[in-house]
């Protein structure tokens, strides 16, 4: 008799703040159409934003579904529903909550030995998910929202540092070691490139945290951006693939509305 073949089983796990979560669910939605079984982290109050995305594909028969982690808010000093990042309201706050996302170590690892996924896509700023990863011994890949351009242009000013080597903040310098020939001044560049911060260390944390994952998802497509795309994965080293635009995956008016927080306007008036 011949043996099934294993359906690849995927478990995503956005960062929990709306930008980083819907393109996630789009990618998890992308994955089961093509076969693969997608299963979804949230939290208890972003769980039926999750199910009311994926019901289309779910209910057509698509195997995806959303399992919930608890961030542990009180052990913070958070308030119970400051559960996503658009409801912190203040620096301090925002210090808190990143420690309770990076609490959840336990949570997910209980979760990876129970499903038994075969790979794990992870946002970038959830870093340590790839020694998870690596115990449960599956490969983690690195999920980004943005593109080849902008990832490998401020890798290149991460390494390099040209921002270091101007006298103000409005002098111009070329982003080293990029195609293009492409000009910024230091007041262009995020305020933890200008000067050390604590993100600046969580940063590097997490490109080195990178470095060690099997590689890296990008929701751009290679088209769009080749000589970009080329330099991210042969001159930067990182293995990547191009998945996007996600977005396309919503076919009809309904799935587009129920992507992220509720609309200001009726989506039939769009």
């Amino acid at each position: 008799m011949g043996s099934e073949s294993h359906q690849l089983h995927i478990l995503f796990f956005p960062f929990l703040a709306p930008g980083h979560m819907i393109p996630m669910i789009d990618m998890a939605k992308l994955f089961a159409i093509r076969g693969c079984k997608s299963t979804l982290v949230a939290t208890p109050h972003d769980e039926p934003t999750f199910l009311k995305s994926i019901a289309r594909p779910k209910d057509s028969g698509f195997d995806i579904d959303v399992v919930t982690v608890m961030l542990p808010l009180k052990e913070v000093g958070l308030p119970e529903d400051c559960d996503n990042l658009n409801k912190v309201t203040a620096p301090e706050m925002r210090k808190q909550f990143m420690r309770a996302v990076m609490m959840l170590d336990q949570q997910l690892e209980q979760l990876m030995e129970k499903l038994a996924p075969d790979c794990l896509i992870s946002d970038i700023f959830l870093p340590w998910t790839t020694e998870i990863a690596a115990k449960c011994g599956i490969p983690r890949l690195v999920f980004h929202g943005t593109s080849a351009f902008s990832l490998a242009g401020m890798e290149c000013v991460r390494l390099y540092e040209p921002q270091k080597k101007v006298s103000c903040e409005s002098e111009p310098f070329v982003v080293p070691n990029f195609p293009g020939e492409i000009t910024m001044s230091r007041m262009q560049l995020p305020d933890f490139f200008r000067e050390e911060t604590e993100f600046t260390k969580f940063y590097n944390e997490a490109k080195e945290s990178e470095k060690r994952s099997f590689g890296v998802v990008l929701n751009s497509f290679y088209e769009l951006e080749p000589a970009y795309a080329d330099h991210y994965r042969t001159f930067l080293g990182r293995r990547s693939w191009f998945v996007g635009p996600l977005s396309l995956c919503n076919k009809e008016n309904e799935d587009q509305a129920h992507r992220g927080n509720q609309a200001s306007i009726d989506q039939h008036e769009c």
